[in-house]
This record gives structure tokens, sequence and C-alpha cells, in this order.
């Protein structure tokens, strides 16, 4: 069928919709809404069997589905109905959700019903759960959904809250009074449900050391302690704020903007308070990604051992990675490797792998372009270690999303190993780059010359199964990040305990030394960062401008072209 893609944003949730549909020998076209005029001309141009939206935040016209058939997702089990559903599941501590799949009609998220999944709402962030729990139940629903209205047998079913399985209700607008927290009052559990459930947008509306900003994000502590209230400790950018019975960890602050300011964004929380935090006497609690492991606290970085096999997890906020966070995560990977294990795994446990430079802190850098070259210049160090640790078998586990310098960063690695519902997107033309972190080595070595330049020219994502033909990523397993976890825990056993492994460390070492003979590591570093400081230096690249756009969530002016199929 000819099915189109309409979306407030070509996000994660809509792009695994479109690989997995891709997959299954539909054609596809993307339309962003950005008004009813280029809504109603996009479905003109593409004319399409089915209209589907994955992600949308305004109303399809109605002239539109009224033509056509129009199949919305919202992420709330049947009946379940408002512009926040996951933010009151999360909120409220709803132990199970659901994804229903429903029929444009005049009153929203009011339509028949064509499909509904349930599923288990794991404790995360609202973000965090939407690109897993979420993203899979709402695949589940769409494809069922989309066998069902191709096959012409199934009539939906007219929304009746009369019946059992209609669960779900009218809800407003979780607005700020009902985020707010009372520091003197609010238990650690009630604080981190108010954060996580805003964790993306809009945050939780505060106010720090005598400033409003919005709270992004929250983890919680099991050892610092103060005041309900006090700031009492940073840590790597975040800082620990007491509860009435423990205390939270805050990653990101956005400041309220001011009347008549420029718009603000999400920064690490202490990077944005600044001296204020020295003047508050606030201190840095350090912690080692070793000791991190065994606790409940606030660390982008882990590490801990199973038998022969060393785990590296880390997770950075949005998986974006700034100057700072590569140089720790460089320092804590050349820790792992000097210990006497023979497979090391990088990864998190969950949720994004990576998703290269921290646009963010860019964007706020004195020097954006000074700014910029440092941080893909602590990438490309981080790379390098990778690719160069020839005494140690290194898999990259990938239980999310992964794009841009973070998918290169995964196949620096011997094994690339993917959850079978991740999204991939090997690609920097969107961000106006040429790209670095080794891509030109390692993307060829793998896929060949003309797939690399495919990839990289058709901007557009790739899912594990194409992947794997590819040769972009080595092994794909399934189930969720639960499973998924369980499941690498298995293969690298059995790789550090198999016999092969000696001689796979032999023909590594050997294998880059005769790509060092070749052509060696530094000349592609130097080739590559020739083109990245052009992108970042001469005045009509796009980079900046696109930089902006995507920090300040600005709409582009119109559908990419690569987009409408």
């Amino acid at each position: 069928m000819r099915i189109l893609l309409i979306a407030s944003a070509f996000n994660s949730l809509t792009q695994r919709v479109h690989v997995e549909l891709r997959e299954r020998g539909h054609t596809l076209g993307v339309e962003l809404a950005l008004g009813d005029e280029a809504v109603r001309a996009g479905v003109e141009r593409f004319r399409p069997d089915l209209i589907l939206a994955p992600m949308l935040t305004r109303a399809v016209p109605e002239d539109v589905w009224q033509r056509y058939p129009v199949l919305i997702v919202h992420p709330g089990p049947k009946g379940d109905r408002g512009p926040s559903s996951l933010d009151w599941a999360i909120h409220l501590g709803a132990a199970e959700w659901g994804v229903t799949v429903l029929q444009a009609v005049a009153e929203m998220d009011a339509g028949p019903v064509w499909a509904s999944v349930p599923f288990a709402v794991r404790a995360g962030g609202k973000s965090e759960v939407y690109r897993n729990e979420v993203a899979d139940a709402a695949v589940e629903a769409v494809l069922l959904a989309v066998e069902r209205f191709a096959g012409g047998w199934y009539g939906p079913e007219p929304l009746d809250y009369s019946q059992w399985d209609v669960t779900g209700q009218l809800r407003p607008y979780h607005a700020q009074e009902f985020r707010r927290i009372d520091w003197a009052a609010d238990d650690t559990a009630t604080v981190l449900r108010k954060l996580r459930a805003a964790d993306s947008q809009p945050g939780v509306l505060d106010t720090l050391l005598g400033r409003e900003y919005f709270l992004h994000g929250g983890c919680a502590e099991d050892e610092l302690r103060g005041r309900p209230g006090e700031l009492i400790a940073t840590r790597d950018g975040a800082v620990c704020r007491a509860t009435a019975d423990g205390a939270v960890w805050i990653p990101q602050l956005r400041p309220r903007r001011e009347a008549g300011g420029p718009p603000t964004f999400k920064l690490p929380a202490a990077r944005v308070l600044g001296p204020a935090l020295v003047l508050a006497g606030v201190p840095e609690v350090p912690v080692t990604p070793e000791r991190a492991a065994g606790r409940q606290t606030w660390s982008e970085i882990r590490y801990r051992e199973a038998g022969e096999v060393g785990y590296l997890e880390f997770g950075f906020p949005g998986g974006a990675m700034s100057t700072a966070q590569c140089r720790r995560l460089l320092a804590a990977y050349r820790a792992a490797v000097a210990r006497p294990t023979s497979v090391l795994v990088l990864g998190p446990s969950r949720d994004f792998f990576s998703n290269g430079i921290h646009l963010n802190v860019i964007e706020a850098a004195g020097d954006p372009a000074a700014e910029s070259w440092a941080n893909i210049n602590a990438m490309d160090d981080l790379v390098e270690a990778i690719l160069t640790s020839t005494d140690k078998y290194v898999v990259a586990a990938l239980a999310g999303n992964a794009a841009a310098g973070g998918l290169m960063l995964s196949l620096a690695a011997d094994e690339v190993w993917c959850r079978a519902s991740a999204v991939l997107n090997p690609h920097y033309r969107l961000m106006g780059l040429y790209g670095s972190e080794y891509w030109t080595y390692t993307l060829p070595r793998r896929v060949g010359a003309e797939q690399a330049e495919r990839l990289t020219a058709a901007a557009l994502p790739v899912g594990p199964r194409e992947a794997l033909a590819l040769g972009l990523v080595d092994r794909v397993g399934g189930g969720d990040s639960t499973a998924f976890r369980g499941w690498v825990q298995e293969q690298a056993d059995l790789l550090a305990g198999s016999g092969e492994l000696a001689a796979r460390l032999v023909a590594k070492k050997q294998r880059r030394a005769d790509d060092e003979a070749v052509k060696p590591l530094a000349a592609y570093r130097a080739e590559e960062l020739a083109r990245m400081r052009h992108n970042f230096l001469d005045p009509g690249e796009s980079y900046h401008q696109l930089r902006r756009a995507f920090v300040h969530k600005s709409c582009p002016p119109e559908t990419p072209a690569h987009l409408r199929g």
C-alpha cells in the first residue's frame, strides 16, 4: 500500500514506524504537519491509500480525514483522551498503560478503534518510556491496524465506555499546577514521578538559588541527605536536591524565558547555575564508575565485571555527548581495557546508545565553532582508543537508537550487537556536517564503499534487519530492553569462553596492522577534520543555522524532499 505518515516531527517513533512499514514492502511518504495547507498539499502530492499519524500534536484537517482513512496513534489505553496521556501515566504511577490506534473524527481521540496494545510501565522518564515500551506497543498496534485495514474485513470498534476493556478517560492538559513539587512534604518517590513525567518537555517549573527554572529528568540518591529543597551536591553536570525523606539528582535545567528574551533550552544543570553553586557552597561529590555500578545514584558511566567480561555502561541525557562527557568516557574506557578481562561490552543497559556531539552545549558556548571543534576531537579521541585496543575484544551493544557520530562510535568496536527495535541513522547530512569519528574507515569496511555512500546520502533511518543484511551490525537480539540485556550477557559469556577468542584477537591485531600500513588512522582523521573545520568555520556553511534550528525546536519551512517518498 501507499502509506503517508503525517507527523509533527520525524521523531524516534515516526522513524521506527517508517522502518517497520518499509521493511514490509509498503511505499512510504512523510509529510510534516507544518500547517493545514501543507498537509493538504502533501496528501494530494502522495495520493495515499492510507494516512497514518504516529506522532501528531495538532488535528488533521477535516477535509483530509473525510476523503482519506486517517489512523491516529495515541499513547494511551482504549478510551484515554487528551494531550498528556503518558505524563499522567507516569505521574499517577500506573503499572499498565497502552497504545491505541484510532480513526480520525471530528472529536479528538474519540474515533473508532483499529487496534490497542497494553504495556507494563517501567520506572523511568517519559522520553525513555516513550522510546521503549510505548514504541514497542505502538509498532505492534500499527502493524495490526494496517493488516486489518489492508484485509478489508475488519470493522473498527466504536468507542464505548460501557465496554469492560475501555479503561481510559478524558484527562486535562498536564499543566504546571499538577507538576508542582512541595519539597518540604513530597517524598522521593513522589518527586521522581513528577520529574520523570516532564523530563523531556515541558519540565517542572521550580525556583533554584533565587531564579526560576524548568527541571528536566530525575534520579534517586541512596546516600546523600540534607534539608528538604536544599541543593546538597553536584556531579558531572547534575545537581542533587534533598527531598522530605532522601534526595534526587536533576541532570538538566532550562531557565524560564523572560518576557521579550531569547528562547531557552536544556543544558547540564550545574552549567546553568554556574557561579551561584560556588557561592552557595555546593560541593562536587564524585563517584567512580565501579562504585556507581553497585549504587542507586546519578552516574552517566558505570563499570562492572562478570567473569571474563567487563561492561562499560554509559547513558547520556538525549544521547548527546559533550566534550567533557567524551573525555570522562575515554578515561573510563582506558581503565576498563586495563582490567584482566578478555571481552569488553560498551553501551547503556537501556535507551540511546549515542547521538554524537552535544549540540545544546555547543549552542550555549561563547564560541560555538571552537566548541564544535573541541567536541568532535574528543569524540575522535574516544573512537581512536577503541580502534587501537588490540588486546581486548570489544562489543558495542545497542539497546536503543544510535545516530550520526554516535552510531559511528559503535562501529569502532569489533562487533555491533543491536536490539531488534532500535533505529539507526548512519548519516550527518541533515546537520550540514561531513562527519568524523573515523567513519570513512569504519563504515566502508563494514558495508562497502557503494552502500556507505548511499546510507550517508539518503539520510533515512535503517532498521536492525536491514542493518544486519548490510553488515552494519553483526547480531540482532529481540525482546524488551531487559531481555536484550540478558541476551547480551549470554552471548558475551559464550564469546569469552570460546576457544576461538584468542585467534580472533590475533586476527584483529594483524588486520589493524595491515590497515594501518595501507592508510594510517591519522590520515582518515586529518581528512575528515579538514572537511569538518570547513563546516564549522565557513560562514556559507549551513551547520550553524541547522544547529540553532535543532536546539530551539524551530520548524523547517517545509517537509524535506528526502522524506516525501
